[in-house]
């Protein structure tokens, strides 16, 4: 059965993916984006598509439309966007998601909230597994992220309980591939860039803090995965790809890869950068079946392809 599906920040890396999949299913897709982040060409193959719809919309507005399901994905997710206006990441994630719920309540739908892994912060419990409570600095700089999606998931299980929404959370660890901004200021967008244009590659810190790395396929996988269990499965769950690498041999890997003459170099660690960082997938593996089948240096190679017509354009 065709099913009309509101995919909020549709216009955004991630977001186009889940459009193309969810358009590929039979589903009629209303795509909902400010473009503070997002990027127009990652919609333009759906324009002409009768089942795509895009509406230039700010969620921390209230809006009304009939739909029967819910996927919300606005927000700011890279350190360089979020920090450019923390005010406004911080009610995207806030106003975005009681707006959203909101939404959700009176139609009587599921909606499903792209967390983050951000909500563990600097970690002190690795793997992460979704019941640890996670070590965030309130007042630091990434706290308009991190507290932002925190605070949206203590919204989403209140309005669970208090007013029966099905609701679904998933916590994204870091995820990669075609349709990146090469300029979002994510390790694996920036090594690609700095490498293809023979730039010296700036690693933060001195390389050894670790990064799990998702492909962009297998993570809307998962998450359409979870939008399809019963009402009783919620979340949070994680989805990422539990395969751990430091920064440092990242470089080295992206350096090899695009053959590359870039020098690597060592710069200062931003403020509460977290120094490991990978997920415990047993829940997603137990209540998804799910896990990511693209091994990281394919993932790359893909991406890697991507950046390079990218930069082509642009010249």
């Amino acid at each position: 059965m065709k099913s009309t599906i509101l995919v909020t920040g549709g216009g955004g890396f991630l977001g186009s993916h889940l459009c193309a999949r969810l358009l590929e299913e039979g589903n009629e897709v209303i795509c909902l984006d400010n473009f503070f982040t997002g990027q127009k060409r990652n919609i333009y193959p759906f324009m002409n598509n009768p089942a795509f719809e895009f509406i230039r919309h700010d969620i921390t507005f209230p809006i009304f439309l009939e739909v029967d399901a819910i996927y919300n994905l606005a927000c700011p997710a890279s350190p360089v966007h979020y920090q450019r206006d923390p005010v406004q990441t911080t009610k995207t994630s806030v106003h975005g998601a009681i707006n959203m719920l909101g939404l959700a309540k009176r139609l009587g739908i599921p909606i499903l909230q792209a967390s983050t892994s951000e909500v563990y912060g600097d970690p002190e419990v690795h793997p992460q597994p979704e019941e640890y409570w996670g070590n965030v600095n309130p007042v630091g700089r990434r706290a308009c992220y991190d507290e932002g999606k925190r605070c949206a998931e203590t919204l989403f299980f209140d309005y669970y309980e208090q007013h029966g929404v099905p609701v679904k959370v998933v916590r994204i660890f870091n995820t990669y591939g075609p349709a990146m901004d090469p300029y979002d200021g994510r390790v694996i967008s920036n090594f690609i860039v700095q490498a293809l244009q023979q730039k010296t590659i700036t690693v933060q810190g001195d390389g050894s803090q670790t990064r799990s790395f998702c492909y962009v396929d297998d993570m809307v996988d998962g998450i359409m995965r979870m939008m399809r269990t019963s009402e009783n499965t919620t979340g949070p769950i994680n989805l990422g790809n539990p395969g751990e690498y430091t920064i440092g041999n990242l470089a080295e890997m992206i350096k090899r890869m695009t053959r590359s003459n870039s020098p690597i170099e060592y710069t200062p660690l931003p403020e509460n950068d977290p120094v490991r960082r990978c997920p415990d997938i047993t829940k997603a593996d137990n209540e998804l079946d799910w896990q990511p089948e693209t091994h990281l240096e394919t993932g790359l190679s893909h991406t890697i392809e991507y950046f390079r017509q990218k930069l082509k354009e642009e010249n």
